[in-house]
């Protein structure tokens, strides 16, 4: 009994901690004695605190993960790959609310509650991470989207952020209905729900009729939800608009945390669902079409965070290609390109969200940045190439194994793709470049100096993107286990 507690207590404590926090919120900022305080830091550092908390919860019951276990009535799974994304997962929470400290953010962000609307769905997306069972599947996947609504539309005084809110509401119902729907489908085709039940129904057994077009409709709808809700072609219209109608953390935030616990959750369907054969087919060609449309778009943008928006779409059809292969060498290049995509996105964001304190808005405003404020242009530049592979920086690590395992797998077509699309990509990033180091602006922009956060969190992505070639062997190892772990 102690050790099933163990296991549920980082969702138990986040639980928790977002509720005290939420009463801690609405009983001072409403009082008259303290002048009605935003408390946004107060709260912020509060928010942080109970993530490390839960960090450490989760690395306490790490022996637990030494053999795999399932609890809740077999609706979720404890193992090292589900291990492995929950940390993943905490400490790109952590770098979201380390972003929202500096006070210029926090006379944008008048209310704690954008605080409080980080950790929880932090808690649903690890219920998703661990889940084994379509029915939990759905239940976690819902509350983090709700969350999702409404931090888009944080920023109460911004009709863009409003506009943003509203679409993401507006276009993240289909999705949650279309999965729904999906799993519906399974369930009256097989009559499980149970990823492990729904393997043995499904393996070595023909399904003919009726039922093989409800089980076939169903592994398509499930495709169509997750690829909507993680920005992959054709289902990534309102990304763009999102990502830059929301505050600068926030689209962070959605940029990192759901392709993290969705795309852990496609791979636990497609290994134990036993139907990984037509959800292979389908990440294939979105694979392909999210890396092309991806970078061809991103070409014509002006603004700051859109080419990011669509940089975000390109990479999810990298990341998609270790699922597209089927095979555990796919599986470790999945997660090491969930976590090298996750410090380069939190690196850009911290730059760009220090950057906007003085409004800005479009690519332009960068002109003559390396003069202004050099650290922060060979930071970002060095991110901008990391993203778009260049040797000998850690996206060229990620991508280079990507496309090892489409070789390793069979996928001839599809490694190529990825490298052509990585060289068109290279031309808005190296554009970014040039603005900051070449371009002289109209009107010079005296940056406000960063804060003491933000370089910290900038020293720390940085300081593993540029160095990690010298001894990759550590993370190698470690998303090698993990991906036997989700085999075994």
């Amino acid at each position: 009994m102690f050790n099933l507690f163990l296991a549920v207590s980082p969702e138990i404590f986040i639980i928790n901690a977002t509720s005290i926090l939420l009463i801690h919120g609405v009983v001072f900022s409403t009082s008259k004695k303290y002048d009605y305080p935003p408390l946004v830091s107060n709260v912020g550092w509060l928010g942080l605190l109970s993530v490390l908390i839960t960090f450490l919860l989760l690395a306490a019951g790490a022996p637990l993960l030494t053999i795999a276990h399932l609890f809740w009535n077999n609706l979720f799974r404890r193992d090292n790959f589900t291990y492995f994304c929950q940390i993943l997962l905490l400490c790109c929470t952590a770098g979201t609310i380390s972003m929202c400290f500096d006070s210029f953010e926090q006379e944008r962000f008048d209310a704690f509650e954008f605080i409080v609307l980080i950790p929880l769905p932090t808690r649903s997306m690890l219920f998703m991470i661990s889940a084994h069972d379509s029915i939990a599947m759905y239940l976690a996947i819902e509350p983090q989207s709700l969350c999702f609504y409404v931090i888009a539309a944080s920023k109460r005084k911004s009709e863009f952020s409003t506009e943003a809110g509203s679409k993401y509401l507006i276009l993240g119902a289909f999705p949650s209905g279309i999965l729904l729907f999906g799993c519906s489908m399974i369930y009256g085709s097989t009559g499980a729900t149970h990823f492990d039940q729904l393997a043995k129904i499904l393996t070595g057994y023909e399904i003919t009729g009726a039922r093989s077009s409800g089980i076939f409709m169903g592994i398509l709808s499930i495709a169509v939800g997750f690829l909507f809700k993680i920005t992959a072609v054709p289902f990534r219209m309102w990304a763009p608009d999102i990502y830059e109608g929301s505050p600068t953390p926030v689209t962070a935030f959605l940029s990192i945390a759901p392709k993290i616990s969705i795309s852990a959750n496609i791979s636990r369907v497609s290994i134990y669902g036993s139907y990984g054969a037509t959800l292979q087919q389908i990440f294939f060609f979105c694979s392909i079409a999210s890396m092309i449309l991806g970078a061809l778009a991103a070409m014509a943008q002006t603004k700051v965070k859109r080419p990011l928006a669509h940089s975000s779409i390109g990479h999810v059809g990298y990341i998609r290609t270790g699922l597209s292969c089927g095979t555990i060498e796919g599986i470790q290049s999945l997660l090491i390109g969930l976590f090298i995509y996750a410090l380069m996105t939190i690196d850009a964001f911290a730059i760009v969200s220090a950057l906007r304190q003085t409004r800005i808005k479009y690519i332009a405003d960068f002109g003559a940045l390396a003069k202004t404020n050099p650290i922060s242009a060979i930071t970002f530049s060095i991110t901008m190439f990391s993203y778009a592979g260049i040797p000998p920086l850690a996206g060229f690590c990620s991508k280079f194994y990507l496309f090892f395992a489409a070789l390793g797998c069979g996928a001839y077509f599809l490694a190529p793709v990825g490298v052509v699309t990585s060289v068109i990509g290279c031309f808005y990033y190296i554009r970014l470049a040039k603005r900051m180091f070449f371009d002289t602006p109209r009107t010079w922009i005296l940056y406000e100096p960063m804060d003491r956060d933000k370089s910290l969190l900038l020293a720390m992505t940085s300081s593993f993107i540029t160095s990690s070639f010298l001894y990759p062997s550590p993370l190698f190892s470690v998303t090698h286990q993990m991906a036997l772990s989700s085999y075994l």
